[in-house]
């Protein structure tokens, strides 16, 4: 028996009672510190509402609790989970697949902190020449006024236009409109009658036009004032104004630097060029700052390298102080959990937008292990997204580690080694949306096999079956190939490759080993010319790529106007005797224009509350209850619902709604045959995931009656998938090359790239090291060929060792 005296025992759980955030019913369940636990269970399910919208969300709030209330308004906060209860959860940290784009001036080096350990490196152990005065760390910065080269404000690249550019017909006069750069309409007679004022002759051809006022009227920085006395129309009384003058060059620079239009915006970028900066060449930096060396390099030279190859050259530098040994043996110790992940290829200059989900999460992983943090729980969003296999396992052994120095390891995960190495599994379903949010099982993953219910389960217990069925397979024959030959772009040296036709190709190896460049840019490149030139020996006609990329930035975007469904809701309640009575348009069933909407939220359902020092919380519009639509709108029903009703609808619910309607029936059957059954029709885009945006994206395709042959490329596209979902997606996928269509996909899941007819396989490893086809031929080929790094894990997912 305890005695008084006794510490209180430590519970070493973290209890959940009644959490009801999205999906979850009610759900109960009880996980342990201090392991590795893995939240699985079908896309929809509600794994990310336990893991992220409660666990992490309260974890959040309680640590906002304690910091003082005038800071709290200086921080993004999240709001209150909806739960009853949660009991022993230490500090969160969360490392989530951001699904918003990152600047551009946001790089490798930003996001893991070291470019400011290289600032500093050269700031205090830098080669200055002689008589240079020391530089502080922010003059090495591109991204300050101090260090930025002024010509391009730091960014490397500037935009510029010539007069092949702007005046593309010479043979035309001014006022027959030469100058193609001019805006249309009255501001372009504008600027003609201004020129004509000023004394130019706009009646004569271009190129007869004198040199020097050719330069002057495509490129003057002056702005001169004149009056103006048009001569239009006959019939108008056209009075004399003050005119003035502005260049075609400074009017395409103005426009696309701060139109908010994205029309004009691709209009005036017709008339540019991107290229590097005269100034630094690209290097972003200050002659100062370039003029300042380390190992014989320049900070640029080295920020550009591979970070392998930049630890190699910290290395081997020759110690030159105490502050170079130093400050070099940080940045190494700070490059090693990056190349530990499998990133050592990128480089720290390389922009953040052009890293993948997958990538970043590992970046801001690899700095969570150099930080040292203790006694916190780390919450993963799919910390596997977009690794080889191979690559895989050294992510393992970052969690293991993570789990050795004290902390709690919460993961996100779908891919089947993850969920095998889980000290503790807790299984979210049966299925998704309103089928699902419900705790199948919580415990270790040996005995998840004795849960019926479980999707999990069927492939934890039985990958020999899967595996049995991709060897069994016969590859499809082709029909013809897209050959490429001597590639050369980022690290692809003279790489030739051949993609059949007709059939199911992927293409596989290591992150940074080419395949997104090859497959993404050069054949998606090399496809789009054969088409526009209309070869007759070419047998595609239609070229479809796939990518991840959000179906909209905002919440007025959402899966029914993506997708068109929303204009056949809105003809549906146009066509109501209601709505005919009243006169109204289908403009009168749109959240996005006056007139129907509910005019106190705009439309948007909800209006942002501010309460100072707590939380911003959003409520549903005081108007509208969240419905979008004033009263009057509402009152219109087709078989009993209003628009506000049937936007909340599913896409399952939606298909029995809409089954008489041929436009929305192919669209919502495409939907639920690609398993986004659960999706409501109103969900915003902002709410959906990389791998939803995608499905969204192909289900729309698909629901299209395609004759053409179509060649679909896909990155990725079981990034976000439970098996049972990838199932589904091979599923369409092959029935697309059935019907005599042909797919690449850039893949890592192995159970996809053995039911593949042919495998090209890049490496052998990553940046410097990747960049070439090491093999290629039908998956059991490409398995027992033993090139690669992924060989041996085609040859286990088949079982062919």
């Amino acid at each position: 028996m305890r005695q008084p005296t006794d510490p209180p025992a430590r519970d070493s759980l973290v209890r959940v009672r009644g959490a009801r955030e999205h999906n979850l019913r009610g759900v109960d369940v009880d996980i342990p510190r201090d392991a590795l636990t893995v939240f699985t269970g079908v896309s929809g399910s509600g794994k990310s509402s336990l893991a992220f919208g409660t666990l992490y969300a309260e974890a959040q709030r309680r640590y906002f609790e304690s910091v003082a209330p005038y800071a709290r308004r200086l921080i993004h906060q999240i709001g209150a989970p909806k739960v009853d209860s949660v009991t022993g959860l230490p500090p969160a940290v969360s490392l989530e697949q951001r699904r918003s784009t990152p600047g551009s001036r946001s790089s490798v080096g930003t996001v893991t902190l070291l470019s400011n350990s290289l600032r500093m490196l050269f700031s205090r152990a830098g080669t200055y020449p002689p008589g240079a005065p020391p530089l502080d760390s922010d003059a090495f910065s591109p991204n300050t006024a101090a260090g930025a080269c002024p010509s391009c404000q730091g960014l490397g690249r500037v935009h510029r236009t010539s007069e092949e550019l702007l005046v593309p017909e010479p043979s035309l006069s001014i006022r027959q409109g030469a100058i193609a750069a001019w805006p249309g309409a009255w501001q372009g007679k504008n600027l003609r009658d201004i020129l004509e004022a000023l004394g130019h002759d706009v009646d004569r051809p271009w190129r007869d036009l004198p040199a020097k006022d050719r330069e002057w009227i495509l490129f003057t920085e002056e702005q001169p004032v004149v009056t103006v006395h048009p001569v239009r129309d006959a019939d108008r009384i056209q009075r004399p104004y003050q005119g003035t003058y502005m260049s075609a060059r400074h009017y395409v620079l103005k426009t696309f630097g701060t139109t908010k239009s994205a029309t004009l915006r691709t209009r005036a970028e017709r008339f540019l060029t991107d290229g590097p900066c005269p100034v630094c060449a690209g290097a972003r930096l200050r002659p100062e700052a370039l003029a300042v060396t380390f190992a014989g390099r320049t900070i640029a030279e080295l920020a550009a390298l591979a970070l392998t190859d930049l630890d190699a050259v910290l290395a081997s530098a020759p110690p030159a102080g105490e502050a170079a040994r130093v400050l070099a043996a940080d940045l190494r110790a700070r490059i090693g959990p990056v190349a530990e992940l499998g990133l050592g290829y990128l480089s720290l200059d390389r922009t953040a937008p052009t890293l993948s989900a997958g990538e970043l999460q590992r970046l801001r992983l690899a700095t969570q292990l150099r930080s040292g943090l203790f006694g916190v729980v780390y919450v993963l969003d799919e910390p596997s997204a977009g690794l080889h296999p191979a690559d895989t396992e050294a992510l393992l052994g970052v969690l293991d580690r993570l789990k050795e120095t004290g902390n709690t390891v919460f993961v996100v995960e779908h891919h089947l080694d993850v969920v095998r190495h889980a000290d503790w599994l807790v299984d979210v379903g049966p299925l998704a949306g309103e089928h699902g949010g419900r705790v199948l099982y919580s415990g270790p993953p040996e005995a998840l096999a004795g849960v019926p219910d479980s999707a999990t389960a069927r492939f934890l217990a039985a990958p020999a079956e899967a595996a049995g069925r991709a060897a069994e397979r016969v590859p499809r024959a082709a029909a013809g190939e897209v050959r490429l030959s001597g590639v050369t772009r980022h690290n692809l040296r003279e790489v030739s490759a051949a993609f059949p036709l007709g059939v199911f190709t992927a293409v596989t190896g290591v992150s940074g080993s080419g395949k997104s460049t090859l497959v993404g840019q050069v054949l998606a490149q090399t496809v789009r010319e054969r088409i526009a030139a209309a070869l007759p020996d070419f047998p595609v006609r239609r070229l479809v790529e796939v990518d991840q990329k959000p179906i909209g930035r905002t919440p007025r975007s959402n899966l029914a106007t993506y997708t068109g469904l929303f204009d056949a809701v809105r003809a549906l309640f146009t066509a109501t005797a209601q709505a005919r009575a009243r006169g109204w348009k289908a403009g009168r069933f749109s959240f996005n224009v006056a007139g129907g909407r509910c005019e106190t939220c705009q439309g948007e359902g909800f209006v942002s509350v501010e309460l100072l020092f707590l939380p911003r919380t959003y409520a549903p519009c005081p108007g509208c209850g969240g419905a979008r639509y004033n009263d009057e709108t509402l009152e219109v029903r087709h078989a009993g619902l209003n628009i506000a009703e049937v936007l909340g609808l599913t896409v399952e619910a939606a298909a029995a709604f809409f089954a008489e309607v041929p436009a929305a029936d192919r669209a919502l059957r495409a939907l639920a045959d690609i398993g986004l059954g659960y999706l409501r029709l109103g969900q915003p885009a902002t709410e959906l995931s990389g791998g939803e945006a995608q499905r969204i994206k192909l289900a729309t395709e698909l629901q299209r009656v395609r004759r053409d042959h179509t060649l679909y490329l896909l990155d990725e596209p079981t990034t976000g998938l439970h098996p049972a979902d990838v199932e589904v997606l091979m599923d369409r996928l092959h029935g697309l090359v059935d019907a005599g269509h042909s797919v690449v996909v850039v893949e890592h899941d192995m159970a996809v790239v053995a039911g593949a007819d042919w495998v090209i396989d890049l490496g052998p490893g990553g940046g410097a090291d990747g960049g070439r086809v090491v093999a290629a031929g039908p998956p059991g080929r490409v398995a027992r060929a033993g090139e690669g790094r992924t060989a041996a894990y085609l040859a286990r997912a088949m079982r062919l060792r």
